[in-house]
């Protein structure tokens, strides 16, 4: 039902402040003289009432009371007026805001909307420099070796719409360069990252979504590219513990307050981005469950001061029962420092928690994965990941958090208090934020090694679409990781601009 207005008791309140007018005019008319002679009151609420009886010299109480009552009825009148039309207001933003509207043929006319597209791209260009890094580190072809260089990390168009009522849909290609050492093509070739449809507000089910979409699963890896804060995402999170993007069909859904969510999916596994296509009658699948909680969370903050928990869990049934576990340091291009042989298992189970708290301007993020592989021929094995971040914004920002966003809970855009802008009559300086993150993950359990990574940095923020970011990058290798035990530096700085 929509809201209620108040003001049920306004004919009480009325009678009594009646009673209190009889009481303070009787009290005036036993206290109060005024001589002939006085001035007569000039205030408009008054005026053409004959105050002074010239009789008896006293005040004319009934010509006061009457005037009195006369306010009074049209103070009532507008009131109710205005109590007649803010349940009018408030019923029709009811409406607006219900997916099933009451009113005759509502929910036929906007079933009928149709899409309303909005056109959007994403540029960002990094410039790579390692500082330093041990001799031992080698070209491994098709992998490159410790080099210098500048692209394009992301090249993007986007089209997201909405229509038919409960209806929206991603479409967002890529032109950059592909992963040397990982790219099934000679050449540059459009590849897919997000394409889908979603159902919203299906009953029970909440929101349905079919297509080309990241697996839900892990706080870092569903947080979008643009809301992320360092160059890329925490060694165990990219390509390690969390897939990208699959193509499935998943659930999501919450509470009314969005406190408490629950998601849950079933995709194929690695279908390529490049070539769309997976011929094989073995398609492999990947079955992916979500929880999370909000136990601290203040509306009335925005968002300011909050703490997220909650777990994960993902069952991949591989597509050629072979898997293999490796990283590169946390930029784009490099060579591999940390990798597994290629194992033969049927399929593995990685488990992960997680957990975020916005205290103003400083945020804190952490995450924990588990992954049990089931050998072939051998006895299960696990491997184990971990990533912990601080941020703080000097210019006291705080991280955007949304606790049921485009792909559930995540963070969001980060919006500068005041833009950048420098002119000859005026200077603001956007937002600055401080950085820090320690991640690693450890592969001894089949005899690959360890491998821990320092990042510190800072971003500079133009505007909620526009930042520079600067990444220090401190990765060390143990004796048994693919060039044995290594230590290296690594400069990183990317501009960033979407729209």
């Amino acid at each position: 039902m929509p809201p209620q207005v108040a003001g049920s008791s306004m004919n009480s309140t009325h009678n009594c402040r009646r009673t209190c007018l009889r009481l303070a005019v009787a009290l005036a008319s036993l206290t109060a003289t005024v001589r002939a002679s006085d001035p007569v009151p000039s205030d408009p609420a008054v005026v053409g009432i004959q105050l002074v009886d010239p009789d008896t010299n006293r005040i004319d109480v009934d010509s006061l009371y009457a005037k009195i009552l006369a306010l009074e009825e049209a103070e009532l009148n507008r009131s109710a007026s205005e109590a007649k039309a803010a349940e009018k207001k408030a019923a029709d933003d009811f409406s607006k805001k219900s997916v099933f509207r009451k009113a005759p043929n509502s929910w036929s006319e906007r079933s009928k909307e149709e899409w309303d597209v909005k056109l959007g791209g994403h540029i960002q260009i990094d410039t790579i420099n390692w500082a330093n890094a041990s001799p031992s580190i080698i070209a491994l072809p098709p992998n490159p070796g410790p080099t210098n260089y500048l692209a394009f990390r992301r090249l993007r168009l986007v089209a997201d719409g909405t229509g038919y009522g409960v209806y929206d849909f991603r479409l967002q290609m890529t032109l950059e360069p592909e992963t040397v050492g990982e790219s099934e093509t000679d050449n540059t070739t459009a590849n897919i990252k997000d394409a889908y449809v979603s159902v919203n507000e299906i009953p029970a089910l909440g929101r349905m979504r079919l297509g080309h979409f990241f697996v839900p699963f892990s706080l870092e890896q569903v947080t979008n590219d643009t809301n992320n804060i360092f160059l890329e995402r925490s060694i165990p999170t990219q390509g390690i513990f969390a897939p990208d993007r699959e193509i499935g069909v998943a659930f999501y859904n919450c509470t009314e307050d969005e406190r408490v969510t629950w998601t849950t999916g079933l995709f194929y596994d690695s279908i390529s981005e490049a070539t769309k296509i997976l011929i094989d009658d073995n398609q492999g699948l990947r079955l992916s469950g979500r929880l999370t909680c909000l136990p601290v969370y203040n509306p009335r903050c925005e968002g300011r001061y909050l703490v997220h928990t909650g777990f994960g869990i993902l069952h991949t049934e591989d597509q050629n029962d072979q898997v293999r576990f490796r990283a590169r340091p946390q930029i784009h291009q490099g060579p591999r420092l940390i990798s597994t042989p290629l194992l033969n298992a049927s399929s593995f189970t990685t488990g992960n928690i997680e957990f975020a708290s916005v205290m103003g301007p400083v945020t804190i993020q952490s995450e924990a994965f588990l992954s049990q592989v089931n050998l072939t021929s051998l006895p299960a094995e696990s491997i184990f990941g971990a990533y912990a971040h601080i941020s703080y914004f000097v210019t006291g920002e705080n991280r955007q958090f949304e606790a049921f966003g485009q792909h559930g809970p995540q963070f969001g855009r980060n919006t500068p208090t005041a833009n950048f802008l420098w002119t000859k009559d005026h200077f603001s300086p956007g937002a600055v934020e401080l950085k820090a993150r320690w991640s690693t993950l450890n592969f001894d359990s089949v005899n690959s090694g360890q491998y821990n990574d320092l990042t510190l940095g800072t971003n500079w923020y133009w505007n909620d679409r526009m930042r520079w970011m600067f990444d220090y990058i401190h990765p060390l290798t143990s004796e048994q990781a693919v060039f044995g035990s290594t230590r290296s530096d690594i400069l990183g700085l990317r501009f960033d601009v979407n729209w």
